[in-house]
């Protein structure tokens, strides 16, 4: 292919990307194996224009183009042998984004052309990137700097929870603008969370079979560009201002800040939109196929740990920068608090093995900016070895899917030992403690975006995925979910009775345990996918928020629970521990900071240990809390008692007496359909019997006065 147009200068090797200045702009691109590199320019008419970039330093393609202005679009042309054969994949035909493009503009359409291994220019099926000043910031003002201990996570779709909320204006629904709207943010602030985890917000593009059957990528967990937010995310965008997507970005950070809400995002480094060796070229194969990802025993493959045909290949240092630098960014310049990582032991493997001293986790935990934001990690992947849950180093979280297994299979009745349901009612000190993490490394959390809603989890006892055109045949089908009776919803209201309050229990143990409780949106007002356990490719009413739920009593009555249950958490430090639980009192002379009771009031021998979960009764010591205030001050707080029945019928509970209460007054009581809340007077002596109804939760304060009825 001919090279066409004017010459550059030189320029600077750095920083990567098209970086404007107010006078041009310095473009710059690392392609190691590379014969040449064209930036190619395109104007309002869509005419393309080539610069060569004939200077190169330590691998960076660069130079420096005066007069160039934001807002134009622009990729890269890459020049080198086509030999798959070897790992090598250039083809100037085809237009590349670059990997530090600030924004990004345009559809990916399919075309035989997108492919390497065809011919044809790709450039008219391709997203391009946008110039953009970054001189034009707006101030996400300052980090709510919210601690681990008193974190409580929503996970959200942007677009996904705005697109149905007759609050927010229908020209900003499925936006960050609608997100940072004030009859969203009001919904935050009055539930009690204090972040919202956002579903991938880099922009990605659809995988071509789900073109090819009218659907979509709705999840966005495919990447293609890890500086520029997704540009169909942007109200902005829509209005026809290009670029436009990096500014309201910034402004719906800089809004939830401004109520104490804190952004983490859910990040996809382990693989690309690029997929497997048949898929399209959009930027990395075209770059430097096998610097930027893992290839096969035989080169013109990859090794696929991520279940998406390819893994970025983190052993390559250049690839460390390119995620070590997104991520700064995106906490300096983008204002955000955190990240989750998807697939995370796909990062952490060294040659095969998944390594804990490996290089993506050792420049992560010695960068001064990354230190100081939340980090969570997806400990998994799909590779031979990838199940690393309790194994991530100092500085990380993680999903604790022990947590929501549990859980899910103690109030459906399956078998779960006392052993296992202590541990993670208690934040999972067996995952946790021996590497000198707290109790916050545990990321509680029973449904997420993947699998059943709470819902669904009580309505469901198998997948309803036929929407998806896969037979069925995709989603989970282990889902440790009961339907109680009948598949799918009814009109039982004996049945819808039952269910309602197992979305109370597990809302209840979820957020009443030791560790960081993760929400997923809608779950607070009964959402239901109608079965669907793997709605990645919906993006309509399947997956949108349902905000006329609130319109029905039993639905706005699940809300006022989880509200009480956040604001609970937040008034009592006894229920979000900071240190690790001994079972010994905190300081000499006091109660030990956590017992464990039997049905007959009595503590828990050995033996009662590893016997069957059915009842269980936990007590919680708020006289003298482990672990000191910031002036080394003793906490003290309220002393709970949290009992748990997961069987299906009635049973006789004998409340502890001294020394661990006199009376006992009831602060929440999942059986009560429409006010789960306690009455003042609602009072139960210490050492007496109490009968617990067929599968219920109570949470109950421990008085060590005696009663004054009057």
């Amino acid at each position: 292919m001919a090279r066409t147009g004017s010459r550059a200068w030189p320029g600077s090797w750095r920083p990567l990307g098209l970086s404007f200045d107010g006078q041009g702009v310095n473009a710059a691109v690392w392609a190691a194996g590379a014969t040449g590199v064209d930036l190619c320019l395109f104007d309002e008419d869509g005419a393309e224009h080539r610069v060569p970039l004939s200077e190169s330093t330590f691998h960076v393609w660069h130079g420096y183009l005066p007069g160039v202005e934001p807002g134009m679009r622009y990729g890269f042309r890459v020049y080198g042998p086509w030999e798959p054969e070897q790992g090598h994949r250039w083809n100037p035909e085809k237009l590349l984004l670059d990997p530090y493009a600030r924004a990004l503009t345009g559809e990916f359409e399919l075309d035989d052309a997108v492919y390497g291994h065809n011919p044809g220019d790709s450039a008219p099926f391709v997203p391009k990137g946008v110039i953009v000043d970054e001189r034009d910031t707006a101030d996400t003002g300052p980090r709510p700097a919210t601690s681990w201990s008193e974190t409580v996570i929503y996970e959200a779709h942007v677009r996904g929870l705005t697109m149905r909320h007759p609050g927010v204006p229908e020209d900003l629904r499925g936006t960050y603008a609608g997100l940072a709207h004030p009859a969203i943010i009001d919904h935050f602030v009055n539930l009690g969370i204090t972040a919202v985890e956002l579903l991938p917000v880099h922009h990605f593009v659809s995988e071509p079979h789900l073109l090819e059957r009218g659907l979509v990528n709705y999840w966005g967990y495919n990447s293609i560009g890890y500086f520029a937010p997704h540009a169909g995310y942007s109200a902005a965008v829509r209005r026809g201002r290009r670029g436009g997507q990096v500014r309201e970005f910034q402004e719906m950070v800089g809004a939830l800040h401004k109520a104490g809400i804190e952004v983490i995002l859910d990040v996809v480094y382990n693989h690309t939109a690029e997929g497997g060796e048949n898929g399209p070229m959009l930027s990395f194969r075209g770059i430097d196929n096998d610097c930027y990802y893992r290839l096969g025993e035989d080169p013109s493959t990859y090794q696929d740990y991520t279940g998406c045909g390819n893994t970025l290949n983190v052993t390559q240092p250049h690839v460390i920068q390119l995620i070590t630098d997104s991520l700064r960014y995106w906490a300096t310049r983008m204002g955000v608090d955190g990240f989750r990582f998807d697939l995370a032991s796909a990062l952490a493997r060294s040659m095969h093995d998944v390594d804990k001293l490996g290089s993506f986790l050792t420049v992560i935990s010695q960068d001064p900016v990354l230190q100081d934001v939340k980090l969570i990690a997806e400990p998994w992947d799909v590779g031979q070895g990838g199940y690393q849950v309790g194994e991530f180093p100092p500085l990380w979280t993680e999903w604790n899917d022990k947590f929501r297994d549990t859980a899910r299979d103690f109030w459906r009745g399956a078998r779960t030992d006392v052993r296992d349901l202590a541990y993670r009612l208690s934040g999972s000190s067996d995952l946790y403690q021996d590497d000198g993490r707290r109790p916050y490394a545990s990321i509680n959390f029973i449904t997420a975006h993947d699998g059943f809603t709470m819902r669904d989890l009580v309505t469901y006892e198998q997948k309803h995925n036929e929407a998806h055109g896969e037979d069925n045949r995709d989603g989970s089908n282990d889902n440790r979910s009961c339907n109680y009776g009948a598949e799918g919803e009814s009109e039982d209201e004996q049945l819808n009775l039952v269910r309602r309050r197992q979305i109370r229990n597990l809302l209840g143990m979820m957020l009443l345990a030791t560790g960081v409780p993760m929400l997923t949106s809608g779950d607070e007002m009964g959402r239901t996918q109608g079965g669907d356990n793997n709605a990645y490719c919906l993006d309509n009413e399947t997956s949108w928020v349902d905000w006329s739920l609130l319109k029905h009593p039993e639905w706005r009555s699940l809300l006022d629970l989880t509200r009480r249950l956040i604001h609970l958490r937040r008034q009592h430090p006894v229920l979000r521990q900071r240190v690790f639980f001994s079972g010994q009192p905190a300081f000499p002379g006091g109660l030990q900071d956590i017992a464990w009771f039997r049905p007959d009031g009595k503590e828990m021998t050995d033996a009662d240990w590893f016997a069957p979960a059915r009842v269980l009764g936990v007590y919680l010591s708020g006289q003298d809390i482990r672990g000191r205030g910031p002036h080394g001050e003793r906490i003290t707080d309220d002393s709970f008692l949290l009992v748990l029945h997961a069987g299906a019928e009635e049973l006789e509970f004998t409340l502890p007496g001294d020394p661990w209460a006199r009376w006992y007054q009831v602060v929440i009581d999942t059986t009560l359909d429409a006010d789960p809340g306690a009455k003042d007077d609602d009072v139960l002596g210490a050492g007496a019997p109490i009968v617990l109804a067929p599968r219920s939760l109570l949470l109950l304060r421990a008085d060590h006065e005696l009663w004054n009825a009057t």
